[in-house]
C-alpha cells in the first residue's frame, strides 16, 4: 500500500460540487432514490447499493430529511414516483482526455444532446458506447478525516482513531480489507473493489475510525499527460458537464500534476 497520485484527479471535482451545493443535493438525491427503487428495499442495512448512496450523500453533508425524504420518493406512486435510468456517455476532450459520465435521466433524448452539446462547445467529441470505458477501473472509495470535532469546547478536534498515524492507518486499512489509500491532506482516501466498499467502511468503524463519507467512482488505468493550457480547456468540459442536472458523475483521464493543480486554482 502507498499514499500517492489519485486524489490530486478528484479534488477539483469534488470542490466544485461542493461550490454548487443545492445542485449537488438534487444530484445526491436522486442517486439514493434509484438505488433505494433498484434495490427494493428502504433499509440501506439489507440494501448495499444504498447504504452507499447514502454514505456518498453523509460525505457532502447532506441532511438527513432529505435523504429520507429521497428514499420515500422511490416507493412513491403517480406524480411521486421515480422513474430514472441509468446511463453512461463516453467521449473525448480537448488533447484526446478520455470522458466518461454517469447519468439518472427521466429522458434520454434531452439528456444526449445537452451532453452532446457540452462536448461540441468544448472542443471534444461524444463517442459510442466502450469507446472509453475500458480506460478506467471502478472502485469504492472511503473517505477518513485525520481529526474529528469532540464537541468539547476544551477540546474540539481529536485523533480520529488510527487515522491520526500513517503507520497505524496503513495497518488498519489493511485489517479492513482495503486495496489501497494515499494521503490527502486533512484527510486519507481508501480505496477499496467495488463489492468491499461498505464492508470495509463497517470494518473501519468498528476498529473506531469514523468515517466522512463513502461512494463509488472510476479511476484512469492509464492518466493522460497534458500542457496547462489543454489542462484548463478539458477543466471546461468537466465544469460544462458537470453543471448538467442529469449527470451525476464525470470522470476523466488528465493527469493532474502540481503544476496543473496550482494553474487550475487560480
Amino acid at each position: 500500500m502507498s499514499g500517492h497520485s489519485k486524489w490530486a484527479t478528484t479534488k477539483h471535482r469534488k470542490a466544485a460540487q461542493d461550490a454548487k451545493r443545492s445542485a449537488l443535493f438534487s444530484k445526491l438525491a436522486r442517486n439514493i432514490t434509484v438505488a433505494a427503487k433498484e434495490g427494493g428495499d428502504p433499509n440501506p442495512d439489507n440494501n448495499a447499493s444504498l447504504a452507499a448512496a447514502i454514505e456518498k450523500a453523509k460525505g457532502y453533508s447532506m441532511p438527513k430529511d432529505k435523504i429520507k425524504t429521497a428514499i420515500d420518493k422511490a416507493f412513491g406512486s403517480g406524480k411521486d414516483a421515480a422513474s430514472y435510468e441509468t446511463v453512461v456517455y463516453e467521449g473525448y476532450g480537448p488533447a484526446g482526455v478520455a470522458v466518461l459520465c454517469e447519468a439518472l435521466t427521466d429522458n434520454r433524448n434531452r439528456t444526449a444532446a445537452d451532453v452532446r452539446a457540452a462536448f461540441s462547445h468544448s472542443g471534444g467529441n461524444l463517442g459510442t458506447s466502450g469507446s472509453v470505458a475500458f480506460q478506467f477501473d471502478r472502485k469504492g472509495q472511503i473517505i477518513v478525516s485525520k481529526e474529528v470535532e469532540t464537541g468539547d469546547k476544551k477540546n474540539p478536534i481529536a485523533p480520529n482513531g488510527a487515522a491520526a498515524d500513517e503507520e497505524e492507518f496503513m495497518l488498519a486499512v489493511a485489517e479492513a480489507g482495503g486495496d489501497d489509500y494515499e494521503d490527502a491532506d486533512e484527510e486519507w482516501i481508501v480505496y477499496t473493489a467495488p463489492s468491499d466498499l461498505m464492508a470495509v467502511v463497517k470494518e473501519l468503524e468498528a476498529q473506531g475510525v469514523a468515517v466522512k463519507g463513502a461512494e463509488m467512482t472510476m479511476i484512469a488505468n492509464t492518466p493522460s499527460a497534458v500542457s496547462v493550457a489543454d489542462a484548463k480547456k478539458v477543466m471546461r468540459l468537466i465544469d460544462k458537464l458537470e453543471e448538467l442536472e442529469d449527470l451525476q458523475a464525470v470522470y476523466h483521464t488528465m493527469d493532474i500534476t502540481d503544476e496543473i493543480a496550482e494553474a487550475l486554482d487560480e
